[in-house]
């Protein structure tokens, strides 16, 4: 079945089309939410509230507007910003669920593959403005176009682009600072 026609089983109190959903997107809506909060707990409370708003406000999808996965990032975006501006920068987790984020060493574990780099550019991620922060993270690891990721951050599409211009410049910057 396509998102669409799960949906309007779930506008119609079909609970195994809501699971399917949910399964279906749960990934990439708690990813996109650790990327920004930074954290396992917030993160899950997020993930939570957003197929909460799922199951409550099916019918306010269009699917003429925008797909279901803009939809859903589109909520989770807002739920995010709105949670780190009523509380500020949350702190981040040194590690990362290595279920979730795939395997990578623990600093100073010797390895071959860049993985200290890679923490590195995490870490560095975990520093940027929350635009920045969340356009790169829309574009870059959603896979998201340039369009519907100023769609899910209710931007232009040049705002976001230069946002994510300012990002990378941001990290080129502390990367080369830590070589």
């Amino acid at each position: 079945m396509t998102d669409e026609e799960l949906m309007q089983a779930v506008c119609m109190g079909d609970k195994e089309a809501y699971q399917i959903l949910v399964k279906q997107h749960l990934k990439s809506i708690s990813h996109y939410a650790y990327r920004l909060l930074g954290n396992q707990k917030d993160t899950e409370d997020i993930t939570q509230e957003v197929f909460l708003r799922l199951w409550t406000n099916a019918k306010k999808w269009k699917s003429d507007k925008s797909k279901l996965t803009t939809w859903l990032h589109r909520i989770a975006h807002n739920l995010c910003i709105d949670y780190l501006r009523k509380h500020g920068r949350v702190q981040t987790q040194k590690s990362f669920d290595e279920e979730d984020f795939g395997s990578l060493p623990k600093t100073g574990e010797a390895n071959d593959n860049g993985g200290d780099k890679l923490r590195l550019l995490q870490e560095a991620i975990s520093t940027l403005p929350e635009n920045q922060r969340s356009a790169l993270t829309l574009c870059h690891y959603q896979g998201f176009s340039n369009k519907e990721a100023a769609a899910i951050m209710n931007i232009s599409v040049k705002a976001l682009e230069s946002a994510i211009a300012r990002a990378k410049r941001s990290l080129r910057e502390q990367l080369a600072a830590n070589q």
